[in-house]
């Protein structure tokens, strides 16, 4: 540090002595007057960013006279928001005076709630089943209602993932055993449909390979599909053959 620069920092700092003078790391930082900027810095967004004449402002991309005014200062718009005058609606806060929209109690989107047609089922509700039908049970059931039984099932099941995702968005914390058990046993149900519905096919598959290589059976008829080769009624009675008579028919 030369002489000069000393000097200027006494003068700077009002010390009067060279043994007061701050340590020579400090010197840059008391330097100020030397390298001062001449502006003025400032955080208004008038100094920084000064407004410029009409003619030289940019054309907005999205035409918003407003963009670029800011919330924090509480100013708000300037200009009234392009929207309508008109009053908007107040809610209804009480239940009895609020007007009843006609739902058709039959409208197959009820399927996908409980019976008392609420969001959610308690786990007494989902708790409240019977067994799964087995497979012995439906072999006896008609194409009707193994059918109806099938839908029946669907729609229970698109209820209970309908509620498993609402409790999921409410965080409600329960029922999520009680419906996991109930949709165990619906699946099980559906699987001894398949299991029922599987066996008559190949029923069907075993009879139809029959009746192709039956004489007596011509499957590519639409009338009498079966005709045998010797009818009962075409016989005289001398023809017809009496069973033999037993010692114990004939008495003796």
């Amino acid at each position: 540090m030369n002489k000069a620069s000393i000097a200027r920092v006494i003068k700077h700092t009002g010390v009067l002595s060279y043994h007061e003078v701050p340590p020579a790391f400090l010197v840059p930082a008391l330097q100020w007057g030397s390298f001062a900027p001449k502006t003025q810095f400032s955080t208004s967004a008038a100094i920084q960013f000064p407004r410029k004449k009409p003619s030289q402002r940019k054309r907005n991309p999205d035409n918003n006279p407003n963009r670029g005014v800011s919330a924090l200062r509480r100013t708000g718009l300037k200009n009234p928001v392009s929207m309508s005058k008109e009053h908007l609606p107040q809610p209804v806060l009480d239940p009895k005076k609020r007007s009843k929209v006609q739902v058709d109690e039959d409208h197959p989107l009820w399927g996908f709630f409980n019976k008392g047609k609420t969001t959610l089922s308690t786990p007494g509700e989902d708790n409240a089943h019977g067994r799964a039908w087995s497979v012995e049970e439906l072999r006896h059931k008609s194409w009707e209602d193994l059918h109806s039984l099938w839908w029946v099932c669907v729609k229970d099941r698109n209820r209970l993932a309908t509620e498993k995702h609402e409790r999921a968005r409410l965080k409600a914390g329960y029922g999520d055993y009680e419906s996991e058990e109930r949709e165990k046993e619906v699946r099980m149900t559906q699987r001894a449909i398949k299991h029922a519905l599987t066996e008559r096919w190949y029923a069907w598959e075993d009879a139809r390979k029959l009746a192709r290589d039956d004489p007596e059976i011509n499957v590519r008829r639409r009338r009498r599909l079966y005709t045998p080769q010797v009818m009962e009624d075409t016989l005289s009675e001398g023809e017809v053959e009496e069973p033999p008579r037993t010692a114990a028919a004939s008495g003796a």
